[in-house]
Protein backbone atom coordinates (compact mmCIF):
# COMPACT_ATOMS: atom_id res chain seq x y z
CA UNK A 1 0.00 0.00 0.00
CA UNK A 2 1.22 3.62 -1.03
CA UNK A 3 1.77 6.54 1.07
CA UNK A 4 -0.69 8.06 -0.70
CA UNK A 5 -3.40 5.94 -0.04
CA UNK A 6 -3.23 5.90 3.97
CA UNK A 7 -5.62 8.90 4.69
CA UNK A 8 -5.45 9.60 8.19
CA UNK A 9 -8.96 10.37 10.51
CA UNK A 10 -8.04 13.86 10.78
CA UNK A 11 -8.30 14.43 7.01
CA UNK A 12 -11.38 12.31 6.81
CA UNK A 13 -12.77 14.21 9.92
CA UNK A 14 -12.80 17.35 7.65
CA UNK A 15 -13.95 16.00 4.25
CA UNK A 16 -17.67 16.64 3.66
CA UNK A 17 -19.84 14.09 5.66
CA UNK A 18 -22.88 12.13 4.63
CA UNK A 19 -24.53 14.22 7.31
CA UNK A 20 -27.88 13.00 7.42
CA UNK A 21 -26.79 9.18 7.39
CA UNK A 22 -24.43 10.16 10.54
CA UNK A 23 -27.74 11.61 12.31
CA UNK A 24 -29.67 8.65 11.80
CA UNK A 25 -26.40 6.56 12.64
CA UNK A 26 -26.25 8.43 15.84
CA UNK A 27 -29.77 8.54 16.99
CA UNK A 28 -30.29 4.81 16.64
CA UNK A 29 -27.48 4.11 18.86
CA UNK A 30 -28.53 6.14 21.53
CA UNK A 31 -31.83 4.56 21.28
CA UNK A 32 -30.16 0.54 21.23
CA UNK A 33 -27.86 1.67 24.36
CA UNK A 34 -30.99 3.36 26.00
CA UNK A 35 -33.26 0.17 24.93
CA UNK A 36 -30.66 -2.28 26.85
CA UNK A 37 -30.55 -0.47 29.76
CA UNK A 38 -33.99 -0.44 30.51
CA UNK A 39 -34.27 -3.86 28.82
CA UNK A 40 -31.90 -5.67 30.93
CA UNK A 41 -31.52 -3.56 34.53
CA UNK A 42 -31.54 -4.07 37.39
CA UNK A 43 -31.35 -0.04 37.67
CA UNK A 44 -34.46 0.16 35.45
CA UNK A 45 -35.80 -2.41 37.34
CA UNK A 46 -36.03 0.43 40.44
CA UNK A 47 -36.43 3.71 38.02
CA UNK A 48 -39.66 2.07 36.57
CA UNK A 49 -42.00 3.26 39.22
CA UNK A 50 -39.87 6.72 38.60
CA UNK A 51 -41.00 7.09 34.92
CA UNK A 52 -43.10 3.65 33.83
CA UNK A 53 -44.22 4.97 30.51
CA UNK A 54 -40.47 6.19 29.03
CA UNK A 55 -39.02 2.60 31.04
CA UNK A 56 -41.63 0.23 28.92
CA UNK A 57 -41.01 2.34 25.56
CA UNK A 58 -37.58 2.37 25.87
CA UNK A 59 -37.84 -1.25 27.30
CA UNK A 60 -39.92 -2.73 24.16
CA UNK A 61 -40.48 -0.31 21.04
CA UNK A 62 -37.21 1.18 21.27
CA UNK A 63 -35.23 -2.00 20.05
CA UNK A 64 -36.81 -1.33 16.53
CA UNK A 65 -34.28 1.14 16.19
CA UNK A 66 -32.00 -1.39 14.92
CA UNK A 67 -33.91 -1.05 11.82
CA UNK A 68 -31.85 2.25 10.91
CA UNK A 69 -28.71 0.18 10.92
CA UNK A 70 -30.36 -2.61 8.46
CA UNK A 71 -31.39 -0.11 6.00
CA UNK A 72 -28.17 2.28 6.00
CA UNK A 73 -26.30 -1.39 5.83
CA UNK A 74 -27.72 -1.84 2.62
CA UNK A 75 -27.84 1.26 1.15
CA UNK A 76 -23.78 1.51 1.70
CA UNK A 77 -23.52 -1.65 0.17
CA UNK A 78 -25.51 -0.95 -2.95
CA UNK A 79 -22.99 2.44 -2.93
CA UNK A 80 -19.55 -0.02 -2.45
CA UNK A 81 -20.64 -2.42 -4.30
CA UNK A 82 -22.75 -1.59 -7.51
CA UNK A 83 -23.22 2.16 -7.37
CA UNK A 84 -25.29 1.92 -10.67
CA UNK A 85 -27.02 -0.99 -9.82
CA UNK A 86 -25.26 -3.71 -12.63
CA UNK A 87 -24.77 -7.43 -12.35
CA UNK A 88 -21.59 -8.42 -11.50
CA UNK A 89 -18.85 -8.22 -9.16
CA UNK A 90 -14.76 -8.40 -10.10
CA UNK A 91 -13.10 -9.63 -7.19
CA UNK A 92 -16.38 -11.29 -4.64
CA UNK A 93 -14.13 -13.10 -2.31
CA UNK A 94 -12.01 -10.28 -1.86
CA UNK A 95 -14.79 -7.75 -1.20
CA UNK A 96 -16.14 -10.59 1.38
CA UNK A 97 -13.05 -10.72 2.82
CA UNK A 98 -12.59 -6.84 3.42
CA UNK A 99 -15.92 -6.65 4.98
CA UNK A 100 -14.71 -9.47 7.52
CA UNK A 101 -11.46 -7.57 7.76
CA UNK A 102 -13.55 -4.44 8.73
CA UNK A 103 -16.69 -5.77 10.83
CA UNK A 104 -14.81 -8.78 13.25
CA UNK A 105 -11.53 -7.16 14.91
CA UNK A 106 -13.05 -4.54 16.62
CA UNK A 107 -15.98 -7.08 17.25
CA UNK A 108 -13.38 -9.56 19.06
CA UNK A 109 -12.29 -6.91 20.62
CA UNK A 110 -15.38 -5.77 21.89
CA UNK A 111 -16.44 -9.39 23.08
CA UNK A 112 -13.41 -9.97 25.12
CA UNK A 113 -13.27 -6.57 26.71
CA UNK A 114 -17.22 -8.49 27.83
CA UNK A 115 -15.43 -11.82 28.48
CA UNK A 116 -13.29 -9.80 31.13
CA UNK A 117 -15.82 -7.17 32.73
CA UNK A 118 -18.76 -9.88 32.85
CA UNK A 119 -17.18 -11.89 35.91
CA UNK A 120 -15.55 -8.27 37.44
CA UNK A 121 -19.04 -7.52 37.51
CA UNK A 122 -20.37 -10.67 39.16
CA UNK A 123 -18.24 -9.44 42.33
CA UNK A 124 -21.04 -7.32 42.85
CA UNK A 125 -24.26 -8.89 40.93
CA UNK A 126 -26.12 -11.66 39.70
CA UNK A 127 -28.47 -10.90 37.22
CA UNK A 128 -30.19 -12.93 34.10
CA UNK A 129 -28.13 -10.69 31.95
CA UNK A 130 -25.14 -11.64 32.80
CA UNK A 131 -23.47 -14.59 30.64
CA UNK A 132 -21.92 -17.48 31.95
CA UNK A 133 -18.45 -18.19 32.15
CA UNK A 134 -17.18 -18.03 28.34
CA UNK A 135 -16.02 -20.97 26.53
CA UNK A 136 -12.98 -21.68 23.96
CA UNK A 137 -15.44 -23.11 21.62
CA UNK A 138 -17.92 -19.75 22.31
CA UNK A 139 -14.99 -17.49 21.60
CA UNK A 140 -14.31 -19.07 18.11
CA UNK A 141 -17.67 -19.21 17.27
CA UNK A 142 -17.91 -15.36 17.84
CA UNK A 143 -14.73 -14.73 15.94
CA UNK A 144 -16.19 -16.56 12.93
CA UNK A 145 -18.91 -14.49 13.41
CA UNK A 146 -21.20 -17.87 13.86
CA UNK A 147 -22.43 -17.67 17.45
CA UNK A 148 -26.00 -17.54 16.70
CA UNK A 149 -25.88 -20.27 13.79
CA UNK A 150 -24.15 -22.49 15.61
CA UNK A 151 -26.49 -21.65 18.91
CA UNK A 152 -23.87 -20.58 21.14
CA UNK A 153 -24.87 -17.72 23.85
CA UNK A 154 -23.60 -14.38 22.98
CA UNK A 155 -21.41 -12.16 25.00
CA UNK A 156 -22.70 -9.69 24.72
CA UNK A 157 -26.22 -7.79 23.60
CA UNK A 158 -26.29 -6.96 19.91
CA UNK A 159 -23.88 -8.88 18.86
CA UNK A 160 -26.47 -10.92 16.32
CA UNK A 161 -26.28 -7.89 14.45
CA UNK A 162 -22.81 -8.11 13.63
CA UNK A 163 -23.06 -11.69 11.98
CA UNK A 164 -26.09 -10.65 10.63
CA UNK A 165 -24.65 -7.79 9.08
CA UNK A 166 -21.85 -9.64 7.52
CA UNK A 167 -24.10 -12.57 6.18
CA UNK A 168 -26.17 -9.63 4.74
CA UNK A 169 -23.32 -8.45 3.10
CA UNK A 170 -22.00 -12.09 1.83
CA UNK A 171 -25.74 -12.46 0.45
CA UNK A 172 -25.35 -9.18 -1.40
CA UNK A 173 -21.83 -10.17 -3.16
CA UNK A 174 -23.12 -13.57 -4.16
CA UNK A 175 -26.33 -11.78 -5.59
CA UNK A 176 -24.07 -9.20 -7.89
CA UNK A 177 -21.93 -11.97 -8.60
CA UNK A 178 -24.65 -14.43 -9.95
CA UNK A 179 -25.84 -11.43 -11.60
CA UNK A 180 -23.03 -11.00 -13.36
CA UNK A 181 -22.89 -14.76 -14.27
CA UNK A 182 -26.41 -14.59 -15.82
CA UNK A 183 -26.07 -11.27 -17.59
CA UNK A 184 -22.89 -12.19 -19.40
CA UNK A 185 -21.45 -9.13 -21.63
CA UNK A 186 -24.98 -7.78 -22.04
CA UNK A 187 -26.56 -4.83 -19.84
CA UNK A 188 -28.79 -5.68 -17.43
CA UNK A 189 -30.01 -2.29 -15.83
CA UNK A 190 -32.92 -3.61 -14.15
CA UNK A 191 -31.49 -7.37 -13.30
CA UNK A 192 -30.57 -6.26 -9.62
CA UNK A 193 -32.92 -4.08 -8.87
CA UNK A 194 -35.25 -6.93 -9.15
CA UNK A 195 -33.30 -9.69 -7.64
CA UNK A 196 -33.41 -7.25 -4.78
CA UNK A 197 -36.83 -6.28 -4.74
CA UNK A 198 -37.69 -10.05 -5.27
CA UNK A 199 -35.49 -11.11 -2.04
CA UNK A 200 -37.62 -7.76 0.14
CA UNK A 201 -40.86 -10.02 -0.91
CA UNK A 202 -39.31 -13.15 0.20
CA UNK A 203 -38.43 -12.14 2.94
CA UNK A 204 -40.90 -10.47 3.78
CA UNK A 205 -44.26 -12.41 2.81
CA UNK A 206 -42.10 -15.39 5.03
CA UNK A 207 -38.84 -15.65 6.58
CA UNK A 208 -39.45 -12.49 8.27
CA UNK A 209 -42.71 -14.16 9.79
CA UNK A 210 -41.33 -17.17 11.32
CA UNK A 211 -38.69 -16.15 13.92
CA UNK A 212 -36.85 -19.32 13.47
CA UNK A 213 -35.05 -17.54 10.77
CA UNK A 214 -33.57 -14.58 13.10
CA UNK A 215 -30.09 -15.95 12.78
CA UNK A 216 -29.86 -15.94 9.27
CA UNK A 217 -29.97 -13.25 6.55
CA UNK A 218 -32.76 -13.60 4.81
CA UNK A 219 -34.70 -13.02 7.38
CA UNK A 220 -33.25 -9.45 7.79
CA UNK A 221 -33.04 -8.51 3.94
CA UNK A 222 -36.34 -6.65 3.60
CA UNK A 223 -34.69 -3.93 5.38
CA UNK A 224 -31.23 -4.55 4.22
CA UNK A 225 -32.67 -4.28 0.73
CA UNK A 226 -34.84 -1.29 0.99
CA UNK A 227 -31.38 0.70 1.48
CA UNK A 228 -29.95 -1.12 -1.70
CA UNK A 229 -33.17 0.42 -3.87
CA UNK A 230 -32.93 3.66 -1.71
CA UNK A 231 -29.14 4.11 -3.01
CA UNK A 232 -30.14 3.07 -7.00
CA UNK A 233 -33.29 4.97 -7.16
CA UNK A 234 -31.89 8.27 -5.66
CA UNK A 235 -29.08 8.19 -7.90
CA UNK A 236 -28.91 11.72 -9.96
CA UNK A 237 -28.14 9.67 -13.10
CA UNK A 238 -31.57 8.38 -14.05
CA UNK A 239 -34.74 9.52 -15.42
CA UNK A 240 -37.42 10.80 -12.64
CA UNK A 241 -39.45 7.61 -13.93
CA UNK A 242 -36.60 5.39 -13.49
CA UNK A 243 -36.75 6.74 -9.58
CA UNK A 244 -40.32 6.44 -9.31
CA UNK A 245 -40.27 2.90 -10.00
CA UNK A 246 -37.37 1.53 -8.21
CA UNK A 247 -38.98 3.50 -5.12
CA UNK A 248 -42.22 1.68 -6.19
CA UNK A 249 -40.39 -1.47 -6.29
CA UNK A 250 -39.16 -1.14 -2.90
CA UNK A 251 -42.62 -0.04 -1.42
CA UNK A 252 -44.97 -2.04 -2.51
CA UNK A 253 -43.83 -5.86 -1.28
CA UNK A 254 -43.61 -3.51 2.40
CA UNK A 255 -46.86 -2.47 2.12
CA UNK A 256 -48.22 -6.09 1.15
CA UNK A 257 -46.43 -7.47 4.05
CA UNK A 258 -47.66 -4.94 6.42
CA UNK A 259 -51.18 -5.97 4.81
CA UNK A 260 -50.88 -9.51 5.64
CA UNK A 261 -48.89 -9.32 9.03
CA UNK A 262 -48.32 -5.16 10.37
CA UNK A 263 -44.80 -4.93 12.04
CA UNK A 264 -43.90 -1.74 12.94
CA UNK A 265 -40.18 -2.59 12.39
CA UNK A 266 -40.59 -2.55 8.85
CA UNK A 267 -42.83 0.17 8.58
CA UNK A 268 -39.76 2.37 10.18
CA UNK A 269 -37.25 0.04 7.80
CA UNK A 270 -39.36 1.91 4.28
CA UNK A 271 -39.78 5.17 6.43
CA UNK A 272 -36.11 5.65 6.46
CA UNK A 273 -35.53 3.97 3.27
CA UNK A 274 -37.33 7.08 1.91
CA UNK A 275 -35.26 9.49 3.85
CA UNK A 276 -32.27 8.07 2.45
CA UNK A 277 -33.73 8.12 -1.44
CA UNK A 278 -33.85 11.59 -0.32
CA UNK A 279 -31.18 13.31 1.44
CA UNK A 280 -29.04 10.11 1.67
CA UNK A 281 -26.42 11.54 -0.91
CA UNK A 282 -26.56 14.93 0.56
CA UNK A 283 -23.17 16.02 1.62
CA UNK A 284 -23.19 18.14 4.49
CA UNK A 285 -19.73 20.24 6.64
CA UNK A 286 -17.88 17.92 8.56
CA UNK A 287 -17.62 20.71 11.36
CA UNK A 288 -19.33 23.66 12.35
CA UNK A 289 -22.40 23.99 14.78
CA UNK A 290 -24.23 20.87 15.24
CA UNK A 291 -23.11 18.80 12.75
CA UNK A 292 -19.67 18.56 14.35
CA UNK A 293 -21.88 17.08 16.93
CA UNK A 294 -23.62 14.43 14.84
CA UNK A 295 -20.81 13.32 12.59
CA UNK A 296 -19.16 12.61 15.58
CA UNK A 297 -21.89 10.32 17.23
CA UNK A 298 -22.27 9.20 13.94
CA UNK A 299 -18.53 8.26 13.49
CA UNK A 300 -18.21 6.54 16.58
CA UNK A 301 -21.74 4.66 16.70
CA UNK A 302 -20.13 1.26 15.84
CA UNK A 303 -17.83 1.31 18.61
CA UNK A 304 -20.59 2.77 21.09
CA UNK A 305 -22.57 -0.27 19.86
CA UNK A 306 -20.06 -2.95 20.55
CA UNK A 307 -18.91 -1.71 24.25
CA UNK A 308 -22.21 -0.34 25.37
CA UNK A 309 -23.52 -3.18 27.38
CA UNK A 310 -20.22 -4.47 29.22
CA UNK A 311 -19.44 -0.87 30.59
CA UNK A 312 -23.36 -0.55 31.04
CA UNK A 313 -23.35 -3.95 33.10
CA UNK A 314 -20.03 -2.85 35.14
CA UNK A 315 -21.91 0.83 36.36
CA UNK A 316 -24.99 -1.64 36.93
CA UNK A 317 -23.20 -3.47 39.43
CA UNK A 318 -20.99 -0.72 41.12
CA UNK A 319 -25.05 1.42 41.44
CA UNK A 320 -27.05 -1.46 43.11
CA UNK A 321 -24.15 -2.28 45.25
CA UNK A 322 -22.97 1.19 46.98
CA UNK A 323 -25.90 3.31 46.09
CA UNK A 324 -29.01 3.80 48.01
CA UNK A 325 -31.61 1.51 45.76
CA UNK A 326 -33.74 4.15 44.89
CA UNK A 327 -35.55 5.54 41.97
CA UNK A 328 -34.32 8.98 41.71
CA UNK A 329 -29.86 7.50 42.50
CA UNK A 330 -30.75 4.69 40.44
CA UNK A 331 -32.32 7.18 37.52
CA UNK A 332 -28.76 8.59 37.95
CA UNK A 333 -26.72 5.35 37.48
CA UNK A 334 -28.38 5.02 34.22
CA UNK A 335 -27.54 8.70 33.31
CA UNK A 336 -23.94 7.31 34.16
CA UNK A 337 -24.12 4.66 32.33
CA UNK A 338 -25.36 6.17 29.00
CA UNK A 339 -22.33 8.63 29.71
CA UNK A 340 -19.87 5.72 30.02
CA UNK A 341 -21.19 4.02 27.12
CA UNK A 342 -20.64 6.87 24.80
CA UNK A 343 -16.87 7.68 26.45
CA UNK A 344 -16.19 4.22 26.18
CA UNK A 345 -16.85 4.19 22.42
CA UNK A 346 -15.20 7.19 21.71
CA UNK A 347 -12.34 5.86 23.38
CA UNK A 348 -12.63 2.02 21.91
CA UNK A 349 -13.00 3.82 18.58
CA UNK A 350 -9.29 5.64 18.53
CA UNK A 351 -7.26 3.40 20.39
CA UNK A 352 -9.14 0.14 18.77
CA UNK A 353 -11.24 0.51 16.05
CA UNK A 354 -9.22 2.69 14.10
CA UNK A 355 -5.64 1.41 14.93
CA UNK A 356 -6.81 -2.35 13.93
CA UNK A 357 -8.46 -0.69 10.76
CA UNK A 358 -5.53 -0.06 10.13
CA UNK A 359 -3.58 -2.82 10.27
CA UNK A 360 -6.02 -4.57 8.55
CA UNK A 361 -6.32 -1.97 5.72
CA UNK A 362 -2.15 -2.56 4.74
CA UNK A 363 -2.29 -6.07 5.53
CA UNK A 364 -5.08 -6.60 2.99
CA UNK A 365 -3.68 -3.88 0.74
CA UNK A 366 -0.19 -6.45 0.79
CA UNK A 367 -2.01 -9.34 0.09
CA UNK A 368 -3.91 -7.76 -2.45
CA UNK A 369 -0.35 -6.58 -4.07
CA UNK A 370 1.05 -10.27 -3.75
CA UNK A 371 -2.02 -11.55 -5.60
CA UNK A 372 -1.79 -8.97 -8.75
CA UNK A 373 2.27 -9.94 -8.84
CA UNK A 374 1.46 -13.57 -8.97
Amino acid sequence: MTAAAVVSQADLAHRPQFGWINGLKAGAAQLIVLHHLAFYGPMSDYVQPLWPALLDWLGGSARIAVQVFLVIGGFLAAKSLSPAGQPGIAAPLRAIWRRYAKLAPPFLAATLLAAVITPVAGIWMQHDSMSAAVTLGQLSAHALLLHGVLGYESLSAGAWYVAIDFQLYLLTVSLLWLGGRLAGRRRRNWLMPLAVAVGITFSLLYFNLDAGWDNWAPYFFGSYGLGMLAWWAGDPARKPGAMAALMAMAAVPVLLGLAIDYRSRIALALIVACALFLFGRARTPAQGGAWNIVNTLGRISYAVFLVHFPVSLLVNALFITYVPLEPEWQALGMLTAWGASLASGAAFYRWVEVPLGRAMQAWVGRADMRTVSA
